[in-house]
């Protein structure tokens, strides 16, 4: 069995060496308006993510998947309303962490409802989490994945210990898990993250190439999709707006 600090002697992401993302996105997707796929992550009595299956609208429950960290960034949710069964636009939203955009707006460190306290339980009324772009083996376009709040410390502190190491997140294979936790209420379902293994010199060259033009891309585009976007406000996912 490979331990988390071997490497293979191929390059599995060898299909991305003539692969120019941006490029494929202006020229192939164009007017298409498609997003990336999403991972699923489960509700409080959940155990699986759902993962895209082999056919586009078919999805895989997996207890766990392994993938390269290409690109994350923080993104916040705030709702007026309790959660009521509807899908419904958050009231105020951001994509970088800094400034909100809608009702109140503004810097999200100075605001009052992204301050302990001001939720339930002593919680945010904001809901913090963060989007990850990520790449499978074999795979040439990234997927989306939403930490949960309930999981934001789980995955800082696995990224903190990979920087005190000196190793970036795009220069390993991830692996995602789940756990049940119970902290004095009802068990719920974290996020849990791991190396599977580092990548080779050849692999880490072809990632960080693709890693650079992820983040590029992504900051253009998230501003751009936010109209389109819904919120479930009890799980915090992004849905798909009904047609």
């Amino acid at each position: 069995m490979m331990n988390n600090n071997e490497m293979i002697d191929k390059n599995a992401f060898e299909a991305l060496q003539d692969f120019d993302f941006i490029e494929m996105c202006q020229e192939e997707l164009g007017d298409m308006n498609i997003s990336f796929d999403r991972i699923g992550t489960p509700g409080a009595g959940g155990s699986t993510f759902e993962v895209p299956g082999e056919n586009p609208g078919e999805t895989d429950a997996v207890k766990e998947f392994s993938a390269v960290i290409l690109y994350h960034h923080p993104m916040s949710f705030f709702f007026t309303e309790a959660y009521n069964g509807q899908k419904t636009m958050p009231a105020c939203s951001t994509y970088d962490g800094i400034t909100g955009t809608g009702n109140p707006g503004g810097a999200c460190r100075e605001c009052l409802y992204n301050q302990f306290g001001s939720g339930a339980n002593g919680g945010k009324a904001c809901r913090n989490k963060r989007r990850v772009y990520l790449l499978r083996e074999g795979e040439l376009l990234p997927m989306l994945l939403s930490i949960p709040t309930g999981s934001l410390r789980v995955f800082t502190d696995y990224v903190k210990r990979l920087i005190t190491r000196g190793i970036k997140p795009s220069t390993v294979l991830t692996k995602f898990s789940i756990e049940k936790v119970q902290s004095g209420g009802p068990a719920f379902a974290q996020l849990k993250f791991s190396i599977d293994r580092k990548l080779n010199p050849e692999e880490i060259a072809t990632v960080l190439d693709m890693a650079q033009q992820v983040r590029e891309y992504a900051k253009r585009t998230v501003v751009e999709e936010q109209p389109e976007e819904m919120i479930d406000p009890e799980t915090g996912e992004i849905v798909q707006p009904l047609s």
